[in-house]
């Protein structure tokens, strides 16, 4: 399959960043997009909501609907399934991109912000597959897209912020325990993280960012869209790194993607190696 003409992808926070470019390239093919997010009104840092979202797509080429949907809650997240199989008829691709961050230390994280966290990344990530998976498993070559980095246990990853990586490893966990549980369904589970700094609106919200220092996130949607497009049955329980991705697509140049090309990239967190496209 070389694009996503006609399927139907549920994308959980797609109203902007990396979510939002994911929906956008696969629209560009014809694409169903499901957004499924919170945002009804403007935020007053963060662009977009549901609506723009979808005139975004349906303007790209493909077709949308948004759904105003907490993924903190399973029974807003099964509404939000009902009403994309209602429209679409069903789901092909269930897209894992919602995520809450607080890179803070112990003492500076609230419970309540320790709670949104996994409430938002593990359990919002389980309990949307949960609710995809009758779904995919009537689909033609289903995926499973979570946006969670491989499992990295060096403890420096975990001195700063123990808080945030616990609850965004519970997604990697997502990864590899459905990946297992559905190869029998042939349905493709994977993870996908970025090699350096994505710029998007939530990371100007990071104390110290420095997003001339990162790439667009079309490099992300780029990789999704080169993962998406594989063999679900050959193609399940890896975790892609964008850059590596796109090389063995046959990139070789990653000026494109830059904020700043000028700029040293700098590399993701989770990760030990350092990118090496250029830009």
């Amino acid at each position: 399959m070389t694009d996503l003409r006609g399927k139907t992808l549920f994308i959980t926070g797609a109203t902007r960043g990396i979510g939002h470019a994911i929906g956008l390239r696969a629209a560009r093919d014809g694409a169903n997009i499901v957004i499924a997010a919170k945002t009804v009104k403007p935020h007053s840092k963060l662009p977009g909501t549901i609506q723009s979202a979808a005139a975004d797509m349906e303007a790209a080429g493909g077709s949308a609907l948004a759904v105003r949907c907490d993924i903190r809650d399973e029974k807003q997240i099964e509404g939000a399934v009902a009403q994309a199989v209602e429209t679409f008829g069903g789901i092909d691709i269930c897209v894992n991109n919602a995520s809450a961050i607080s890179m803070t230390d112990t003492p500076s994280t609230p419970m309540r912000r320790y709670d949104l966290m996994h409430q938002i990344n593990a359990r919002g990530t389980f309990a949307t597959t949960q609710a995809c998976l009758p779904y995919l498993r009537k689909a033609e070559n289903p995926h499973v897209l979570t946006l969670a980095s491989p499992l990295n246990l060096d403890p420096k990853w975990f001195a700063k912020y123990a808080a945030y990586t616990m609850a965004k490893y519970g997604m990697s966990l997502c990864v590899i325990g459905h990946a297992a549980e559905f190869r029998q369904y042939g349905i493709a589970v994977n993870g996908l993280w970025p090699a350096t700094l994505i710029a998007t609106a939530a990371l100007n919200l990071v104390p110290g960012a420095d997003i001339e220092s990162g790439r667009t996130p079309d490099i992300m949607a780029d990789a999704a869209h080169a993962i998406l497009t594989k063999d679900s049955r050959t193609c399940s329980g890896s975790f892609f790194i964008d850059e590596h991705c796109l090389r063995d697509e046959g990139v070789t140049d990653f000026t494109k993607y830059a904020v700043n090309p000028d700029r040293e990239l700098v590399r993701d967190i989770f990760l030990d190696e350092e990118p090496t496209g250029v830009g």
